[in-house]
């Protein structure tokens, strides 16, 4: 039976199923996925085996490519939440987790692109943790 995994934007507009396994899961330190995500770094599903069946909102979703490069991110025009694509020519499909709804079995297989991590991104483990927001 194939896995399906559901998803979606913040504002709801996108909806998608991904049908297949994911073969790898990457925390991703570079500065592209860093610019992408505003954040430490990008947490990406990568299958070269599984399909994308929009459900809604696909006349919502843009790709923008780094020009010279094969560095791609799609995104919602409504929210501009990160969302999946197929990249590589086709060859592999890249999933943000984070537009992920559904339970997903698999966990990072590693930090990548750590030599170009921000300097800030080390002992974060330190770093007080909260169950809402401060006070």
């Amino acid at each position: 039976m194939t896995q399906t995994t559901a998803g979606s934007c913040l504002c709801g507009t996108v909806r998608f199923h991904i049908a297949g396994e994911f073969e790898s899961f990457f925390l991703c330190h570079c500065t592209r996925c860093r610019k992408d995500t505003g954040s430490a770094h990008a947490a990406n599903l990568f299958s070269s085996t599984a399909t994308i069946n929009w459900l809604s909102g696909q006349d919502s979703i843009r790709t923008y490519r780094l020009p010279e490069t094969r560095h791609e991110k799609s995104f919602c025009v409504k929210c501009g939440s990160a969302l999946p694509g197929v990249q590589m020519d086709g060859a592999v499909v890249v999933v943000p987790a984070g537009s992920i709804d559904s339970a997903i079995d698999i966990r990072p297989n590693a930090h990548i692109c750590v030599a170009s991590r921000a300097d800030w991104d080390e002992h974060l483990e330190e770093v007080s943790r909260l169950d809402g927001l401060p006070g």
